[in-house]
């Protein structure tokens, strides 16, 4: 049972009060002065759409337990809905006592509250009671949370650099007579066969030649194809400029919606989130994609579940016509943990988080050792059924993940070696484009961002899906620049110059 400080009040004012008996949870432990010593931070976080098993919940089961015990400090989880969750924070900031801690993968949220003087320098508490943190967080992460010289967040670092690989169906291309393709040209005969040549052999015309997400996502090596990624800034005659506003990117969307203008690309796109483009892949519709690295134990393995026939095979990145290919690289910083002014309790978050990156680590990735995994012939053996049960422990392990790359190695392989989660990683790796800003979020991105992308997001949907005209993207890109893009890009070049990149 979770004790709060309620029942502290209660306790001491039972010392003052002669004939008070000690409530039945307070006289099972060991000592009552812990009761009243040991501290509490409230913590607000993501729940990565984890579920609980029966009789556990966030705050109560054995991963938060084995936190608390070696720590000494007693937390309190609250999981917002995951749709509006940066919403949600900001309700929470503005409310009359926020919590001592919250956890945003938003740059922006995160710089907004910088600039509102709304978040805790951490330089001191970091220093006498991070070391973990110190050693497992390198210079660059830190510096993507550090303006004006304090460090206002505990960084939790991306523990991959890319996310994006393509993947096909290879019986459907053997059926089709057809090779794996490599240019962009090729992917395009591939994909319209895919959506008109009856691969699946049904007699209907119900399968798609590409599917990609709401909001653009997953087209990352079709936009590469022509040298540019989503939200990017690359080197221009010296200085940087924003990928969105690029001519490329313009290039990128007329071959998209040449893909649209042909019936190759899936007209629902725009409604597709992960689990609609999930449910097609594993029902058959979808054989060419651009996959999360980890898809091949998730909706590749449901299809090659529904179809014992189906297999499937990495694709090289398309190369688009001036030779170019690649995928979007990821930033340092995954997650930005961030302690509110009006906070008493920074001491005890950053040490819950230092544990998080040291003893925790273990624990807390790989779940614990002899429960859901062991080492055999000295590999990782892992209990899939114990695995999953227990996935909820992400929750906490990944406030502060590290990247270590023998245990990412270790832990991928051991999830199962026929799903080349590994060789994804290694086969992007070599192929990302590099994203030149990698410094802190500046001020304008704070006051600018939520509405450019919203922006950005819109045209650039409504173009493809044959809504406006290709013409729009030149007006967009006026709008892009009066509405605060000419503002981002010149603090932007001001860090360049001042970082001497």
């Amino acid at each position: 049972m979770k004790r709060n400080r309620a029942a502290i009040l209660a306790l001491l004012t039972c010392f003052a009060t002669a004939g008070c008996s000690f409530p039945e949870w307070l006289m099972n432990q060991d000592k009552v002065s812990e009761a009243v010593q040991e501290p509490i931070i409230r913590i607000v976080v993501n729940s990565l759409g984890m579920n609980f098993p029966e009789g556990m919940d966030e705050n109560n089961n054995p991963y938060l337990n084995y936190i608390e015990k070696n720590i000494g400090v007693q937390v309190n989880v609250t999981l917002p809905p995951l749709n509006g969750y940066d919403e949600k924070l900001n309700v929470i900031m503005t409310s009359g006592k926020p919590p001592d801690l919250l956890n945003t993968s938003n740059p922006s949220w995160f710089i907004n509250f910088v600039n509102q003087k709304a978040l805790t320098p951490l330089n001191d508490y970091i220093e006498k009671y991070g070391a973990n943190l110190k050693a497992k967080i390198p210079k660059e992460a830190w510096d993507n949370v550090t303006v004006n010289g304090q460090i206002y967040a505990i960084p939790s670092l991306n523990e991959v650099k890319g996310t994006e690989i393509v993947y096909a169906r290879k019986d459907w291309l053997d059926k089709l007579g057809l090779q794996p393709p490599r240019t962009i040209e090729e992917f395009t005969a591939v994909m319209k066969a895919f959506a008109e040549g009856d691969p699946d052999g049904n007699g209907r015309k119900d399968t798609f030649g590409l599917s990609i997400l709401e909001r653009l996502r997953r087209t990352s090596p079709f936009l590469g194809a022509f040298g540019v990624q989503m939200n990017a800034w690359y080197e221009r005659d010296g200085k940087l400029v924003y990928s969105g506003i690029l001519p490329e990117m313009k290039e990128a969307l007329i071959y998209l919606r040449s893909l649209y203008d042909q019936n190759i690309l899936d007209p629902e796109f725009p409604l597709n989130k992960i689990d609609v483009l999930g449910e097609k892949i594993a029902t058959g519709r979808v054989g060419l994609y651009s996959a999360a690295w980890s898809d091949t134990r998730t909706h590749i393995a449901a299809n090659r579940k529904n179809d014992p026939k189906a297999v499937w095979i990495p694709l090289e990145f398309p190369v688009g016509p001036n030779g170019k290919h690649g995928v979007y690289s990821t930033s340092n910083v995954r997650s930005y943990n961030v302690v509110p002014v009006k906070s008493q309790n920074a001491e005890a978050v950053v040490k819950f988080l230092d544990f998080i990156a040291g003893p925790g680590q273990t624990s807390l990735k790989l779940g614990f050792e002899n429960e859901i995994w062991t080492r055999v012939n000295g590999k990782l053996a892992i209990r899939f059924d114990e695995h999953t049960k227990h996935g909820y422990r992400g929750i906490y392990g990944s406030l502060v993940d590290t990247a270590e790359r023998d245990i990412t190695r270790e832990r991928l392989e051991g999830l199962g070696e026929q799903f080349h989660l590994y060789e994804n990683l290694q086969r992007i790796e070599s192929n990302l484009m590099e994203d030149r800003f990698n410094g802190p979020p500046t001020p304008a991105m704070g006051k600018h961002n939520v509405k450019l992308s919203k922006l950005q997001e819109e045209t650039f949907t409504r173009i493809i899906a044959g809504l406006s005209p290709i013409e729009e993207f030149d007006a967009f890109v006026k709008k892009w620049k009066d509405a605060g893009g000419d503002e981002i890009t010149g603090e932007v070049n001001e860090w360049w110059r001042e970082t001497g990149k």
